[in-house]
Parts: structure tokens; C-alpha cells; sequence
């Protein structure tokens, strides 16, 4: 009979044990408290939390308190309890530190335990599209985030260079376990990003309980090309030269792919190239130069009004020599005249 008792005061005890891990008030005022208040351990990490069970009088004869958990182990030092575990492996587990007095009631903490795993790789794309890219058409970055965990906590920026770019959400609240997600971004380049990098991270934000520099990975660069239709450097629509002096006309420009030149002129056909020449300008080369730049992205147009000024000087120069030849003729021929004359009437 004495046996008898004692198994039913044990089956008692246990089940009000179980009856309170299933309905026990998290909100009594005398409850337990862990140390620390939670726990952030990444995956197959060691970890321990320690539990007072009450800082008053709470703990009567028969009263049954305890630390509850799936897995890790617990150890008992009179009202604090110690809970360990070697390698956490389960991606969701909130030890319960718990007491039930005799005569029923229970009261309850739980530990909150975040198990975290890194990012497994990071990578970075178009979204059905390949390089390169037009000036001013929209296109989607998209940055893929393989195996972290929690993906609630992950937080994913894109870069351009070193200019962030954007941060995306994951709307992902529920899963714990590692997953692998996909973020998107819209962009529209200028001819301001040919040649620029993108690239974007991934992080955990793991809070002040999680590591002091979060788990950060990041991803390959992606080197963009941006076509754009050509853009003058300068413009210099009318020009005036002197008569004689050397003429350039720089019809220089930007763009991508590398433009082509083409001149045009009533006057006469001149070779392509950015930069026309004239060593020796004469006054026929006056009159409206056309400058056409073009690529598959477009065409541009200057026009070049030369004016050229005729130098009088040389003119003037050449006025005043033939004056004094004819002096000097005149001369010659007068003092030949006089000499013939005179030697005809001495004879």
C-alpha cells in the first residue's frame, strides 16, 4: 500500500509537471528569469542560459520547477538552474524555465533563441538581360541570397561603386530554416554609370545579443556597359581666321559605341575624323562647315560659319613694289631717251 501511494503521488506530481509546461502564465509576478534575457548562437554553436526560478518566497513543499527543452541539458544549483548544450542544431527552441507549487499553480519564462546561419554565397545579375545597357531604358538588378537563416533578420543592399543603391526587404517572417531568396532593383543608367560596378551584401542584423560585426558576404562585380548617343565636348559656331594662318575645326565628341565623323562643305570634300585642318586658309575657304557625329544611339550636328579675313598689307606691299618698278622703268628708259639724243646731236 505504501508503494502504492508514493507511485500515485509521483504520477500526481508529473502530471501537473505537464500540465503546466502546457498552460503555464507567462505573466505571474514572481517568475523566472533567465541570464542572459535571450540567446543568439549560430547554427552548431555550444550555448547556456541560467535560470533563477523566483527571487521570493515562491518555492513550497512539493513544488516542481525545472528547466524544459527539447534539447541541451539542465543541472539544478538550489533555486538556479543551469541549462547547456554542446551543438545547436535545431533551428527553433525556446527553453522553458518553469515552477509548479502544490497547490496547482504554475508559472512560466521562456527563453528566446535565435539560430542564425550566414549567407552561403551572394551573387548579383540582370534580370533577363545582358550587357550592355541603353542610356535611359529601365533594368532590374537582382541580388541572390543563397541559404541564410533566419531570412527575416537579413538585410541585402546594392551598390554602385561605393553609392548605395537601395536596401530590399525580405517579406519572409515565418521561415527559420536556411533559405535562399531573391531581391530586385530597379534602375535606369546614364552615361555617367559606362564603366561603373555594381555589386551587393548581404547581412544578418542579429541585434546587440548577435555578433559585433554582423555576417556580412558580398558579391562579384558586375561591370556595366552603357550605350549613349553622342555629346560635343564644344561647340564653336562662328569662327574668324586671317587670310594665310592655319584652321582647326574640333568636332570632337563622346559617346558609346565610338562615333563616326563626317564633314560636309559646298566648298570641297574634306577626310572624317574629328578635327578638320587647313595648313594655309585662303579667302576661298569661306563659307559653313557641317560636322555629322553618329552611332547606333543617334546623330549629332554642328555647324562651323568660317570667316575669313584678307590681309591689305600684302596687297599694299605688292602696290608699292610694282609702283617702284615702274619708277625705276620709267627712269631707265627716260635717262636712255636723254642719252640717245644727246650723243646725236654732239655727232
Amino acid at each position: 500500500m505504501f508503494f502504492s501511494d508514493i507511485f500515485l503521488v509521483v504520477s500526481l506530481l508529473t502530471f501537473l509537471r505537464d500540465f503546466h509546461v502546457s498552460s503555464c502564465d507567462p505573466n505571474c509576478t514572481d517568475k523566472p528569469e533567465f541570464t542572459p534575457t535571450s540567446l543568439v548562437v549560430k547554427y552548431g554553436d555550444p550555448t547556456s542560459a541560467s535560470c533563477s526560478v523566483c527571487q521570493h518566497a515562491c518555492l513550497g513543499d512539493g513544488t516542481i520547477y525545472n528547466v524544459e527543452s527539447p534539447v541541451g541539458n539542465s543541472a539544478k544549483n538550489g533555486t538556479t538552474i543551469s541549462w547547456t548544450i554542446d551543438r545547436l542544431t535545431e533551428w527553433q527552441t525556446s527553453p522553458m524555465c518553469y515552477y509548479t507549487s502544490n497547490t496547482g499553480y504554475q508559472c512560466c519564462s521562456i527563453l528566446p533563441v535565435t539560430v542564425y546561419q550566414p549567407p552561403d554565397s551572394v551573387s548579383i545579375s540582370f534580370v533577363n538581360h545582358t550587357v550592355p545597357m541603353s542610356e535611359g531604358h529601365q533594368y532590374t538588378l537582382q541580388c541572390t541570397v543563397k541559404d541564410v537563416a533566419p531570412v527575416e533578420k537579413l538585410v541585402v543592399m546594392f551598390y554602385r561603386g561605393q553609392t548605395a543603391l537601395g536596401q530590399p526587404q525580405s517579406n519572409n517572417n515565418i521561415e527559420k530554416k536556411p533559405v535562399t531568396e531573391s531581391f530586385s532593383l530597379n534602375i535606369t543608367p546614364s552615361k555617367d554609370d559606362d564603366g561603373g560596378q555594381y555589386w551587393c551584401e548581404a547581412k544578418l542584423e542579429l541585434g546587440p545579443d548577435g555578433p559585433q560585426r554582423p555576417p556580412v558576404v558580398m558579391s562579384e562585380n558586375i561591370t556595366a556597359t552603357v550605350y549613349y548617343k553622342p555629346q560635343l565636348k564644344s561647340s564653336h559656331s562662328n569662327i574668324t581666321v586671317a587670310e594665310g594662318n592655319s584652321l582647326q575645326l574640333n568636332c570632337s565628341t563622346v559617346g558609346n559605341p565610338s562615333p563616326m565623323y563626317t564633314w560636309t562643305s559646298p566648298i570641297r570634300s574634306y577626310p572624317n575624323g574629328s578635327v578638320l585642318t587647313i595648313d594655309s586658309v585662303t579667302s576661298e575657304d569661306k563659307g559653313q562647315y557641317t560636322c555629322s557625329v553618329s552611332n547606333r544611339m543617334g546623330t549629332v550636328t554642328v555647324t562651323f560659319n568660317v570667316d575669313v579675313k584678307v590681309s591689305y598689307l600684302g596687297l599694299i606691299i605688292g602696290v608699292i613694289a610694282a609702283v617702284a618698278v615702274l619708277v625705276v622703268i620709267c627712269v631707265i628708259s627716260g635717262y636712255s631717251f636723254f642719252y640717245k639724243s644727246s650723243r646725236i646731236r654732239t655727232i
